[in-house]
């Protein structure tokens, strides 16, 4: 369909046919927000074309951005032109990547100095803007050439053509030698065949000669103003690239899809390891081999025996950066790059990231935007860029995710017993600082074993525990237990990341395996030991057990740098767990992170703009923190209905997952409704029985909570009298399936025999809604009991605030019934209503 273009508020908006009004106003309004480098957060409904509004929106703003910049720049650089202030500030504000040189000056300098100092600061700018207009022509002439000539077509099959020709030439080797041909005959045939080879190919040669010297230079081209879009999985990714080649932007856009190693990988060997750590590892082994093989050259003799290692013939600079131009010359998606990789021999991992500086539109999962290791590794540079985070829905969630760590005792165990035989066979090696970082190291891992409860000297399978269960403690008081207060963690952080610890790990146990401690071995032995199960694993062929050892992460070092990583955050930010099971190896430290805001601020920070986009903006936490902050004031018991069991199971998981569910058992002992009828009983008498002792007794515990589900088995005949129901929170408002034949049927009966009052919805309807407002009143009314009884009760959306669902509350909540616009008003009504004891009141 052929693209429009729409007027909005002054500014052409290109779309693929004519916008609805909602995506007119996305539209508009994502451009202000961008232009003013500010923050914007948007919300769609499914099928209102959130995609392709976000798509037109920001790269329209981004022509007309880079259209004011080319201006700003002729302007400055046109003949005969003065470099005056307000036009080097002017072009300043609208450059993304370069900061203002302007200093304040020291006051009392002489007019000709600061005049002197203007004008170097001008002429540097000049210089600067003909520099980056020298790049950008030189790279619209490399992307040009790639096009016309097919570049990296021709290179993949010259390559292919010279493997085909020197199999033919091994072939009729063999042929000659079966057929009686001498050894000086054959010889010269080779040297033959290979001057032929190398005069075909040496004009071409010759060709590409200077590319390689530019190699450098390409490397460190500058980044363009450019977009990021990050959405959670890759078929996200590639449904928005698939959207943008629809859009009227799909072929001027110079898009770039980045991934990980499992997804862009083309080296099979690398790829059929599994794990993506193992596959990291041996990506950078495999460069690290590639790298030492062109310094010490192949010709040297070696003065020890080396570890045999292989060098991917997909790292190759120069196909690399073929790959990577074509990557920018039109848009493609993850799987047509890979395909394109594989035909160019070249890493569409490394290729993707080369095409990075020059890219408009980078394309990418939420982790490698929001973790900043990751970002660092990746080249990607936010500074005066714009970012975009579709589906944020799950943002919260992956920031969460993405810094919390957990290692279980096995891990913390391994990895003492790997440092510890690293640290005897080269101590002699290390300098005395980086010995004293392994020795820290060895402390800290002993250390937290014995907060477990364990012993590092005895193997964790077999290790039983004196004490089971889970603490949460501060990330002070963890330090504090575990007597690791007086190490600089940062220290021993940047010390691992600088000197790789964990990879050098690796490769030691690759040679001496992993060899776990027990009472009865010595230190000898035990090396020993591990060196006879390498050699034998290397002599058998691939078992399952053999398998199952592949695909676990290469060092458990790699866990452990990760959570020291997350013990530096701010003791607010952050709790840990302290999970005691029945053995050593089943037990584990888990770090959860309380306050993602904290990392989002570092991405925002160092943006031009951020937009924020998804459907649902209305996380699970609004109810966690609420639940959170009632369980604190509410004394007895709190019960929490919610819309389905479906629901009430994802609430569950995601609560657990972000340590809420540990922040709320704090107080409360947390139950859940079952689904069986036979299992309700015993839930019910669980829970009374909780409540009873906690009323009885001065813990840390007041009561519980119980997760049930309206319309189940506990909202219709059981009474949750006195302390029982204190509070009863309704989470939502469950209304019925509306596809449900049976009851479209009764909607179409009604609509069609009821007579519709003007101003007021279909009978239909209204059907709905008493059906919903049922349920609600069967569950609210299962806490109120007797005339001495009281409790609160807590509905949880804002639609509960409308009169034609109040008219629909019974009559003696109705009365009483406060709406608070914010939860602070609520809050501080239900900890004086449980203080007082009054009557019961609706919040």
């Amino acid at each position: 369909m052929a693209a429009e273009s729409q007027e909005i508020g002054g500014i052409h908006f290109p779309f693929p046919f004519p916008p609805y009004s909602i995506q007119e106003d996305f539209m508009a309004e994502l451009y202000k927000v961008l232009e003013a480098g500010k923050i914007g957060i948007f919300e769609s409904p499914t099928g209102t074309g959130k995609s392709l509004s976000l798509i037109c929106g920001a790269l329209s703003w981004l022509r007309d951005f880079e259209q004011k910049k080319l201006q700003s720049e002729a302007r400055l650089l046109a003949p005969g032109s003065s470099s005056t202030s307000s036009g080097k500030n002017s072009l300043m504000s609208s450059s993304s990547c370069q900061e203002p040189s302007d200093t304040p000056r020291p006051s009392g300098e002489p007019d000709w100095v600061t005049e002197f100092v203007q004008k170097k600061e001008e002429r540097d700018l000049v210089e600067r803007l003909r520099e980056e207009q020298m790049k950008r022509r030189k790279r619209e002439e490399r992307l040009q050439e790639v096009y016309q000539d097919g570049r990296l077509r021709f290179a993949a099959k010259r390559m292919k053509q010279e493997e085909e020709e020197t199999e033919t030439l091994l072939r009729l080797s063999r042929e000659m030698l079966a057929a009686g041909t001498g050894p000086e005959q054959l010889e010269q045939l080779e040297c033959g065949e290979e001057h032929l080879v190398l005069a075909e190919y040496e004009s071409d040669e010759e060709r590409r000669g200077s590319r390689v010297d530019e190699a450098e230079d390409d490397l460190e081209e500058e980044h363009v103003t450019k977009i990021y879009y990050c959405s959670r999985t890759h078929s996200q990714l590639a449904q928005f690239v698939r959207e943008v080649l629809k859009s009227p932007f799909g072929k001027e856009t110079r898009l770039v899809s980045l991934g990980s190693r499992q997804s862009l990988c083309v080296n099979e060997d690398v790829k059929n390891l599994g794990s993506v750590q193992l596959m990291n590892d041996r990506c950078v082994d495999m460069q690290r081999s590639k790298h030492e093989k062109n310094r010490t050259g192949e010709d040297k003799p070696k003065r020890r025996r080396q570890k045999i290692q292989t060098s991917c013939p997909f790292y190759n600079h120069e196909q690399m950066e073929l790959l990577r131009d074509e990557i920018l010359l039109e848009v493609k998606d993850m799987e047509q790059l890979v395909a394109l990789g594989k035909e160019a021999r070249a890493c569409p991992y490394y290729g993707s990231r080369f095409a990075i500086p020059a890219a408009q539109l980078v394309v990418l999962p939420y982790p490698m935007l929001l973790h900043a290791a990751t970002r660092q590794a990746a080249g990607i540079r936010l500074q005066g860029q714009v970012v975009i985070i579709d589906e944020a829905h799950n943002l919260i969630d992956t920031i969460t995710n993405i810094h919390s760590t957990e290692v279980n005792g096995s891990q913390l165990c391994q990895a003492h017993s790997q440092l510890l035989q690293y640290m005897e066979r080269y101590g002699k090696r290390l300098k005395a600082k980086n010995l004293m970082y392994i020795k820290q190291i060895l402390y800290l891992l002993e250390k937290f074993v014995v907060v477990l409860g364990g012993n590092v000297k005895q193997n964790p399978s077999t290790q039983s525990l004196p004490q089971t269960g889970s603490e949460l403690k501060s990330i002070n008081d963890f330090l504090f237990q575990s007597q690791v207060d007086n190490i600089n963690l940062f220290k021993v952080q940047r010390y691992l990341e600088k000197s790789m610890l964990s990879r050098k790990l690796f490769g030691f146990t690759e040679c001496f395996g992993v060899v776990l401690p027990s009472p009865s071995d010595s230190q000898e032995n035990r090396g020993l030991g591990g060196f006879q199960q390498f050699l034998k694993s290397l002599q058998s062929g691939p078992t399952e057990d053999s398998q199952a050892v592949a695909l676990r992460p290469a060092s458990p070092l790699m866990h452990i740098e990760a959570f020291l990583a997350a013990l530096t955050t701010a003791n607010q930010d952050g709790r840990v767990i302290v999970n005691r099971q029945g053995s050593m190896g089943q037990s584990s430290l888990k770090f959860l992170l309380l306050n993602p805001a904290v990392h989002f601020a570092q991405v925002v920070k160092e943006c031009r703009a951020v937009v924020i986009a998804g459907g649902t903006m209305q996380p699970m936490e609004e109810t966690g923190r609420i639940l959170c902050n009632l369980c604190n004031v509410v004394p007895g018991g709190v019960v929490c209905f919610l819309p389905s069991y479906e629901y009430l199971r994802q609430v569950h998981a995601h609560w657990d997952k972000t340590g809420l569910l540990a922040r709320l058992s704090v107080k409360k002992k947390i139950f859940q409704e079952p689904k069986r009828a036979s299992q309700v009983e015993q839930v019910l008498m669980a829970y009374s029985k909780c409540i009873t002792s906690c009323s009885h007794s001065e813990g840390h515990l007041t009561g519980a909570l119980l997760l049930s589900v309206v319309g189940g088995k506990m909202s219709e005949g059981i009474n949750f009298s006195d302390d029982l129901g204190r509070c009863v929170v309704m989470v939502g408002m469950p209304y019925p399936n509306i596809k449900s034949p049976e009851l479209q049927e009764k909607m179409a009966y009604l609509d069609q025999t009821l007579p519709r009052t003007p101003g007021q919805p279909p009978p239909g309807t209204v059907l709905i809604e008493n059906l919903c407002m049922k349920a609600i009143n069967q569950s609210i009314g299962r806490a109120i009991r007797h005339q001495r009884d009281f409790a609160s009760i807590v509905l949880l959306d804002h639609r509960y605030a409308r009169p034609s669902i109040l008219a629909k509350l019974p009559a003696w909540i109705r009365d009483r019934v406060e709406v608070k616009a914010t939860f602070g008003p609520a809050f501080a009504a239900m900890r004086k209503f449980h203080r007082e004891k009054s009557h019961p009141c609706l919040v």
